[in-house]
């Protein structure tokens, strides 16, 4: 992925006249804000920002903001052509890699994605209950998990050694669905 072009929104400060209102600093603060998401990768944020300018802001601004505008959406566009996922499994590899990579919301909204498409994917839940896990979202590890239990109650025995799970080891719940026969 390309990176977005390195300027900053100070230059532009410098070469757009003195500031006339209050408008046209608040114009300058969300083209530099949309400037900084898109020089970050985060695309959507920025075509918001640069879409959110008023029309009335300096000729500068506006001219700038539409060249950014195009970079963004070519960005995201190229983005989802990447993203032409031939099957579940090919989406699911991807997810599992990018919560390897640590990419944790790139992974969920893909499993997510998975879980939309095909409710009985126990993998996509068994996956979405280990990234609850992982970030500390205990109910939503809890649903997947008991769904994931539910299509294939295989899931129970290897979410009892499965390390992605140490955070919920202390929640009497989670030992509950795990450990059914105790109760």
């Amino acid at each position: 992925m390309s990176k977005a072009p390195a300027s900053s929104s100070k230059t532009l400060a410098a070469k757009v006249r003195p500031f006339t209102n209050s408008a046209q600093q608040e114009a300058l603060n969300v083209y530099g804000a949309a400037l900084q998401a898109m020089q970050s990768g985060r695309f959507e944020k920025a075509l918001e920002g640069f879409r959110s300018l008023d029309p009335q802001c300096s000729p500068e601004i506006r001219e700038r903001a539409h060249v950014y505008l195009q970079a963004c959406e070519r960005q995201l566009q190229q983005q989802t052509a990447q993203l032409a996922f031939e099957s579940l499994t090919e989406q699911y590899d991807y997810a599992v890699a990018c919560i390897n990579n640590g990419d944790y919301e790139e992974a969920r909204e893909q499993l997510e994605l998975i879980v939309e498409r095909d409710d009985t994917a126990d993998y996509a839940h068994y996956a979405l209950a280990t990234l609850h896990s992982m970030t500390g979202q205990a109910e939503g590890s809890l649903h997947h998990l008991e769904r994931a239990i539910e299509l294939r109650p295989y899931n129970r025995i290897q979410a009892r050694s499965d390390v992605d799970f140490r955070q919920m080891a202390d929640d009497p719940r989670f030992t509950e669905l795990l450990y059914p026969e105790a109760i």
